[in-house]
């Protein structure tokens, strides 16, 4: 298999851990181990016994039963666990999609979603979506690339790199599209249970669709990307069966500390994610106040959901120089548009982490003395 160089993750591999302030992650604040054990009575002890061999393919049951917990109409043997969203994308490229299929992708997006389906041997089209529209995707423009060869339709709500969210009607007309055609759905959701109004959250695809293959991840909205864990749930059990039969030639299993973690951090799932949607939210009248003082420099739609935005500049046509030049002189780290296959003059922004405030000021201290 040839693939092209996943761009996101390169640039993070050469400059993540060497910056001062990273303003560009995906993810929000994590825990320390002791911090989750200390969650439950008993937590600590049991951890400390726990043995280390293998673990199930599909998950632990209660593990699985915790995630279809997340969702409504969905067993335990709805959901199939993976090491990471990352693993589960890729599979379900390679298991379910065929050379010659036609796949519609939206654009901007998290590269893989895109690359993996082309390596596979597929046909791309890109769902086109952009700041003038406010990041709304465009039912008839989905429904213009729909062909005969079409097999699966990509969508991720809440959006990455924008943080934007349809609204239920839309969302319904996306379902009903891959509905009519019997398409698969794929639905990247490792941002759901972080909308700022959750009267706005979404359903899942595999709520409501029986073709509906929902993603999600204890990275993102948990926090706990060091657990390296993530999942699909679906309805199709044809789906399931391809992928884990795949699976047996990469993984095979996850960790059993990760699952154990894991399960932990459902258990007491409202208050981690109350815990880090308040970070968001302080984070974000920062942001608020930051383009406020510095609109003439920058435009952006406020997300709705997640800890991510993706702002432009108005002074150039591309954010690489801007992005480069708070990397070399303050360790500011930003992640350029072209690195999400379009909309060069943007840049995204990570604000779900608590240490986010005093890198912004660093970028405005910045901003005012090269332009003011």
């Amino acid at each position: 298999m040839k693939i092209e160089p996943f761009a996101l993750e390169r640039f993070f591999a050469e400059h993540e851990f060497g910056a001062r302030h990273l303003l560009c992650a995906s993810d929000c604040e994590t825990f320390a181990v002791k911090e989750l054990l200390a969650l439950e009575p008993g937590a600590e002890k049991a951890f400390a016994a726990l043995r280390l061999g293998y673990t199930e393919t599909a998950g632990h049951p209660d593990l699985r039963a915790g995630i279809a917990a997340l969702y409504s109409g969905i067993a335990a043997d709805d959901v199939l666990v993976f090491s990471g969203a990352e693993e589960a994308i890729f599979l379900f490229m390679h298991a379910v999609l065929r050379a010659g299929d036609h796949v519609i992708v939206p654009s901007p997006c998290y590269q893989s979603l895109e690359a993996v389906a082309v390596a596979a041997g597929c046909r791309v089209s890109r769902w086109e979506t952009s700041a003038a529209s406010g990041w709304q995707p465009d039912i008839e423009h989905l429904r213009r690339d729909i062909v005969p060869a079409t097999r699966a339709v990509v969508v991720n709500f809440p959006h990455n790199p924008s943080g934007h969210l349809p609204s239920a009607e839309r969302f319904a007309q996306v379902v009903d599209v891959a509905r009519d055609k019997r398409l698969l759905l794929f639905s990247d959701e490792v941002y759901r249970f972080l909308e700022y109004d959750a009267g706005a959250r979404l359903p899942a695809a595999c709520e409501v669709y029986e073709n509906g293959v929902s993603l999600g991840v204890m990275s993102k909205a948990f926090g706990l990307a060091g657990l390296r864990l993530g999942w699909v749930a679906c309805r199709n059990r044809s789906v399931l069966r391809a992928m884990a039969e795949l699976k047996d030639y990469t993984t095979i299993c996850a960790a059993a500390p990760s699952e154990f973690l894991a399960r932990l951090a459902l258990r007491h799932r409202d208050r981690i994610l109350a815990r880090n949607l308040d970070i968001i939210r302080r984070n974000l009248q920062c942001l608020d106040d930051f383009f406020s003082r510095h609109g003439r420099l920058f435009s952006w739609h406020r997300p709705q959901a997640g800890p991510i935005a993706f702002p432009a500049v108005r002074f150039a046509e591309s954010s690489d120089g801007f992005c480069a030049n708070l990397l070399q002189e303050h360790g500011v780290l930003l992640a350029p548009g072209r690195l999400f296959g379009a909309a060069p003059e943007h840049f995204r922004l990570g604000f779900g982490r608590v240490d986010f405030g005093r890198g912004l000021e660093v970028v405005s201290e910045h901003v005012a003395r090269k332009f003011d």
